[in-house]
């Protein structure tokens, strides 16, 4: 049994495919199966099963790649105590965020941490399904997260999560909307209107289900999108409705655009950093992720 082996294992767990994890770790599927294989037979329960076209982790594989995990830990542990490594704060640190954080805080982060002696930052955007961000810390040290609080907690026995901001949905109307004058709006305010929201799977059409429930009606769904500077574009154009973050939303808004608080059901979301344990014990990393609490707690102290 090798680390190689045991964090190959890991990062199936993880992944979800050979295909995966091969990509990940910049191996061929066929390395990766055959590892698996290898380690397969030191052990005398099945690691792994078929579940479609994907090979899966069965509980006893998930057991291991948990241990393995924690060996990976006590590795780090050990190039820690000798100062290499971890004792750097001009490592590089990779750090990969949803669309909306990235527009607010990548750009200050650069700027923050531009000099010598400063983590070396490499910038990515992922635009994924809530339930997806804690995979993408088998690629990234640090994962820009967001979830709705009615959501699944992280998997905190695998990742660490470090909170950030808790930050409200508001509803973006144009700025001459007959709503607009209004300092709070409620479900029955807004049902009839014409929406363009996010497709299923992210906050803003998690609200806008809450939305469909209280009123009992069908919403008027005119635009599904993502992109938040494509939403802002399109309310201030008018004849359409939207939502949009109340603390990170900065770089898209106009002055054609307000923004009003949604009373009556839940509009919060939770921006997290979500990290393997292990890349937490280097300083490079903690000097990343001090920098992003202090530049979320400027953007929720001027909202």
């Amino acid at each position: 049994m090798e680390i190689h082996q045991l964090e190959i294992l890991r990062e199936l767990g993880a992944l979800g495919s050979v295909k995966a994890v091969a990509d990940t770790l910049m191996v061929t599927p066929s390395a990766v199966s055959q590892q698996l294989a290898i380690l397969q037979r030191t052990v005398d329960v099945p690691l792994t099963r078929k579940e479609g076209r994907n090979l899966v982790l069965t509980e006893a594989g998930q057991v291991l790649a948990d241990a393995g995990a924690a060996v990976v830990g006590a590795l780090a542990d050990a190039r820690d105590a000798i100062g290499i490594y971890h004792g750097s704060a001009a490592g590089r640190v990779s750090l990969c965020g949803f669309h909306s954080a990235g527009q607010a805080v990548f750009a200050p982060l650069a700027r923050i941490l531009d000099g010598p002696e400063k983590p070396r930052i490499e910038l990515s955007d992922e635009d994924v399904a809530q339930q997806d961000f804690p995979a993408l810390t088998a690629r990234y040290d640090l994962v820009l997260a967001h979830r709705m609080d009615h959501s699944p907690r992280w998997p905190t026995e695998r990742v660490t999560v470090i909170p950030l901001a808790h930050e409200p949905l508001d509803v973006a109307l144009p700025a001459g909307h007959r709503l607009a004058g209004q300092d709070t709006l409620s479900v029955q305010d807004v049902a009839a209107e014409a929406w363009v929201t996010s497709h299923a799977g992210y906050s803003p059409a998690d609200v806008l289900s809450a939305v469909a429930a209280v009123s009992s009606r069908e919403l008027n769904i005119v635009h599904r999108i993502n992109d938040y500077s494509t939403v802002a574009a399109l309310v201030a154009a008018g004849g359409v409705v939207g939502l949009l973050p109340r603390y990170t939303a900065g770089p898209v808004l106009n002055p054609d655009i307000v923004l009003r608080p949604l009373s009556g059901i839940s509009t919060r979301r939770r921006i997290d950093l979500l990290a393997r344990p292990e890349n937490l014990k280097r300083r490079s990393v903690l000097m990343v992720c001090q920098a992003l609490e202090d530049i979320m707690a400027g953007l929720v102290k001027i909202s």
